[in-house]
């Protein structure tokens, strides 16, 4: 085994240095504290392993994304999102007899329990969908127990991914004051969902093929994405023994952040405001090239990816394929389609590898699709649940995992001396405000 070495106030140290299956390496630090009495810091977290994992491998440099050592682009080419969900959970893919009992029971389980539909109802109009999905996913475990074994634990798996499409529909149709369209058990993830969207009570509904596979793909290209803010938030909480239901809950609240899964409704948005200035996108592209302009173009660039997101290359491709059979016609697409033209063309854009990325394509084709950009988010994490049930599950059955709790580095106030209330100065009581 190789080792680096630290030298810190004349001493040295030397610590195991861990490859992984790809090469790629890291400085074993879990005894740095206690040999040393120094921590490692480091603000959010970038340059930090915070686990050992098998689920998803990401190359941002050039531009990889595999689940299980499968490349993203053959999934994309021929899986359907079930495959997808089996696939990282359970760490294979699925045979025809496993895949097909694995359907029947997301199909069995989609419905919720009656009682439940007043939660919604004290909900007002305006809440936030992502609200409703997360505190309804929190209350499920109020209903089902914890799971101590794997056979309930399989069971709240199974649970939670059929029952979250059933409430991320029913927060839509709370939102737009239109009836609940109860869950199908013949129809597929994707359909059902679409139905249960779209849909009116006693009005006939065919779900349409072109958008249940734009669907399918969307859902399968957000599946897992290696140690994001959302994920890591789920095995934080999840590392506290908490039970499934509230660890995905908060990685709901996580990915609800316009600096994570709320990225593609901010791409409408800015569309929005282009058109809403007469549409001269032009105008905007020199002002995002203006170091001293505010303003930015969303959905263009990657933290990872380094060279192109190879779901963004993906999206693209479908993009102008839905919207063809589609036969969309939206004057913000034709914004976007501007904006990916000049950033795959323009010097400035491609020096600074500032690509069209996934958020960018997704929500130009949920829009096409009708999906309101409120309900972008909610897309994001149902496609998101697979990958976090597994980063769960794989920290559940770790031997070696532990309670998370990052140190920190203290910069406030010295030991002083707490003075009585009467010898304090007289500070004026401030206003009082009415909610």
């Amino acid at each position: 085994m190789s080792m680096a070495k630290l030298t810190l106030n004349g001493e040295e140290y030397e610590f195991p240095v861990v490859v992984g299956t790809e090469n790629e390496t890291g400085i074993d630090f879990s005894t740095l504290r206690a040999r040393t009495g120094a921590i490692a810091l480091d603000p959010g977290y970038g340059n930090t392993g915070s686990c050992l994992s098998t689920i998803t491998f990401i190359d941002g440099e050039k531009g990889i994304l595999r689940y299980r050592g499968y490349p993203i682009e053959e999934i994309a080419e021929s899986a359907s999102f079930e495959e997808v969900c089996y696939l990282l959970i359970y760490g294979h893919l699925p045979t025809d007899d496993e895949l097909a009992g694995f359907v029947r029971e997301l199909r069995l389980h989609t419905m919720i329990r009656e009682e439940m539909k007043d939660f919604f109802k004290d909900f007002p109009m305006t809440a936030h969908p992502m609200m409703v999905l997360s505190a309804m996913l929190a209350s499920l475990s109020a209903y089902y127990p914890s799971g101590s074994d794997d056979e309930e634990v399989d069971l709240n798996i199974i649970r939670l991914l059929a029952k979250a499409e059933t409430i991320a529909a029913f927060s839509y149709k709370k939102s737009v004051g239109q009836p609940w369209v109860y869950p199908r058990n013949d129809l597929s993830y994707t359909e059902n969902f679409l139905r249960m969207m779209f849909a009116v009570p006693a009005e006939p509904y065919v779900v349409s093929p072109v958008q249940a596979r734009a669907l399918n793909l969307l859902l399968m290209l957000h599946a897992d994405h290696e140690q994001n803010c959302s994920t890591s938030t789920v095995r934080m909480v999840g590392s506290s023994q908490a039970n499934l239901f509230a660890a995905i809950a908060a990685g709901v609240y996580a990915l609800w952040g316009p600096l994570h899964g709320g990225a593609n409704q901010k791409v409408i948005e800015m569309l929005r405001m282009i058109r809403a200035d007469g549409g001269d996108y032009g105008k905007y592209v020199a002002m995002a090239k203006d170091k001293d302009s505010p303003f930015r173009l969303m959905g263009f660039g990657h933290r990872v990816y380094k060279n192109f997101d190879p779901r963004a290359r993906i999206l693209k491709k479908a993009a102008d394929e839905v919207l063809g059979d589609l036969g969309v016609e939206d004057p913000l697409l034709e914004i976007a389609k501007n904006l990916e033209r000049v950033a795959l063309e323009d010097e400035f854009f491609v020096e600074r590898k500032l690509y069209p990325n996934v958020d960018f394509y997704s929500g130009i084709l949920y829009r096409a699709m009708g999906i309101p950009s409120n309900m972008f988010t909610v897309m994001f994490a149902l496609g998101r649940l697979p990958g976090w049930i597994s980063q769960w599950k794989e920290m559940r059955e770790d031997p070696k995992a532990k309670i998370a709790r990052p140190r920190q580095i203290y910069l406030g106030e010295r030991t002083r001396p707490f003075a009585p209330r009467a010898a304090r100065q007289a500070e004026p009581a401030p206003e009082l405000t009415s909610a």
